[in-house]
């Protein structure tokens, strides 16, 4: 089966060439505007809202018109088919879920959306992938380490797979080395406090050093 989206929404190139993902949980809707202009600044371009976040496809909605030039917004925590139809219509520009679901796997390759399931044996991972994945979420991360993503890729090195759980600063790079192609955090940058408390600053510098730390690796690798 093809991988290659080619919904022009999202650029998949791009993405693997700026391979972090911003997955915001739980924002409210007096501080989306605040998280979103942060993310921008700090040089993040592509975010996913979660679909169990309170409003959410209204959020996703206002996110995906308003910030069109400088984000790639998407939704997580697609579940189901329906979740799939709302979020897409809400302007969702790609899809994150914790497990394959093989319903909405078919739905966004019918109509080229990116799609980025969760896996995390060698078994679910080569299932994800050949239903279609963009890239498949290797979920949750932590649990395995860095190292699991060199020894998945030993027998399967045509697949993309984006680390997800327990990334954060400390360890991104060390995934990408890996051979993560790309990897996705939340709760170390969009913390429940800071959002609260709309320190946007806090949120700005820790996307800042992030980015720059990937982009550092890039540029040496």
């Amino acid at each position: 089966m093809n991988n290659l989206v080619t919904n022009p929404t999202f650029n998949l190139n791009r993405f693997k060439e700026s391979p972090v993902l911003g997955i915001i949980r739980g924002v409210s809707k007096d501080s989306i505007q605040g998280v979103l202009d942060a993310c921008v600044t700090g040089g993040l371009r592509f975010v996913e809202l979660t679909l169990n976040t309170e409003e959410a496809l209204p959020l996703i909605e206002s996110a995906s018109q308003q910030f069109s030039e400088d984000l790639c917004v998407g939704a997580g925590t697609v579940l189901t088919l329906t979740d799939v139809k709302q979020a897409v219509n809400a302007g969702a520009q790609f899809i994150v879920s914790p497990t394959l679901n093989i319903d909405v796997a078919t739905y966004c390759v019918e109509n080229d959306i990116a799609y980025f399931p969760g896996a995390l044996t060698p078994t679910e991972i080569e299932k994800a992938w050949d239903a279609g994945a963009t890239m498949v979420k290797v979920f949750p991360a932590s649990q395995m380490g860095a190292s699991y993503f060199n020894t998945v890729r030993g027998p399967f090195n045509e697949l993309s797979l984006m680390a997800v759980g327990g990334v954060d600063l400390s360890n991104a790079v060390e995934y990408l080395k890996a051979g993560a192609s790309a990897v996705a955090v939340g709760g170390s940058l969009f913390t429940v406090t800071r959002m609260r408390n709309k320190d946007f600053d806090s949120i700005k510098t820790a996307i800042t050093e992030l980015v720059s730390t990937v982009k550092i690796f890039h540029s040496t690798s």
